[in-house]
């Protein structure tokens, strides 16, 4: 018979789907989660990136309930995840890094067998084994042994099972490692799908791959979230301005005013004369808002400049990663000398 929560902790309705409060994990002197708070909207894809060591693993297996905090709270569509591991888990789908699969079972057993373990109704599981086939580009696969399935194959088939029960919250650690171009663009378009009906954490070293997925990003470091927010939002906190190259031809002194009249932080940060007498710019600007360009290109012309050339550079997400684990580290380093230091102090005579 099926468990029901008690009242008390009901899930509710509202739109957050997943509640991290002040997280800490520790093991023994080592904090592996040190102080992490954050929230993720219903139908919100967020990507979690850090380097090795950094905490994800360790704050997907909390909350997923497969590991105890030291501290702190975590909710599943409103529930503890601490104190109703069971009840939860009902609310989440997950894929962990290395996705165990039994070898001997066909794809559709699997499903059937995970299906019912997870209580969905018998008379409903069947279309929905065919529903998540379908989605996960697994039906010529169906019939096929799972020790057989190349690796891509197998991924999608841990996706098809996490999502098999329509839960409001999907995991997945990892879920494009050691897959090949076409296999990560089939699973990165998977996962994008889910956008809007489902809550999706992804943790991953293919930082492109979560530019192009994810609505926003947490980046960890040590333990604790050093940066967030959509990839947009990073560059800008992160860099702060954003650079534009240009290539024309006119009266050069007269640019930097032009441009000051267009966006007061848009500025001339450096020019180069080519040989077939154009002036390539590069200009930068502190303002967060919309692109530029196609205002340049109105305004240039008009006052008497030729534009052969303008596009807009963005640092990438790999850029903005390396920036923000490197402030990172330079802002504990202090302390971490502060704490060698009095290691390294000489004990006290008495």
């Amino acid at each position: 018979m099926a468990v029901r929560p008690p009242a008390a902790f009901m899930a509710d309705n509202s739109d957050i789907t997943i509640e991290v409060n002040h997280l800490v994990k520790n093991y023994g002197p080592l904090a592996a989660v040190n102080d992490l708070s954050f929230t993720v909207r219903r139908g919100e894809i967020v990507g979690l990136l850090g380097p090795n060591g950094a905490g994800k693993s360790t704050t997907m297996r909390i909350l997923t309930g497969y590991l105890p905090a030291t501290s702190g709270s975590v909710r599943i569509c409103g529930l503890p995840v601490a104190s109703h591991p069971e009840l939860t888990k009902r609310h989440i789908g997950y894929m962990p890094e290395n996705n165990p699969l039994p070898e001997d079972l066909r794809v559709s057993e699997y499903l059937w067998f995970r299906g019912r373990i997870k209580e969905v109704p018998r008379a409903r599981l069947r279309a929905r084994i065919d529903e998540v086939l379908e989605l996960c580009d697994l039906k010529r696969s169906r019939h096929r042994i799972l020790d057989r399935l190349s690796k891509g194959t197998r991924q999608r088939v841990g996706i098809a099972e996490a999502i098999l029960a329509e839960p409001a919250v999907i995991i997945m650690d990892e879920p494009t490692i050691g897959l090949d171009p076409h296999q990560i663009l089939i699973v990165r378009d998977l996962i994008a799908g889910l956008r809007g009906r489902m809550s999706v954490i992804i943790s991953s070293h293919i930082l492109p791959e979560i530019e192009v997925t994810c609505d926003r990003v947490l980046i960890i470091n040590g333990g604790r979230i050093v940066a967030q927010g959509s990839p947009a939002e990073l560059r800008h906190e992160i860099f702060g301005h954003t650079t534009y190259r240009l290539e024309l031809a006119g009266d050069l002194a007269a640019l930097p005013a032009l441009l000051a009249d267009l966006e007061p932080t848009l500025q001339l940060a450096s020019s180069e004369q080519t040989a077939e007498g154009f002036t390539v710019a590069t200009l930068t600007t502190g303002s967060s808002g919309a692109d530029l360009g196609e205002k340049l290109l109105h305004l240039l012309p008009a006052r008497g400049y030729r534009v052969r050339s303008l596009s807009r550079s963005h640092p990438s997400l790999e850029d903005v990663f390396l920036a923000a684990t490197r402030r990172s580290w330079d802002a504990r380093l202090p302390d971490l000398k502060s704490a060698h230091s009095e290691a390294r102090a000489p004990l006290p005579k008495f």
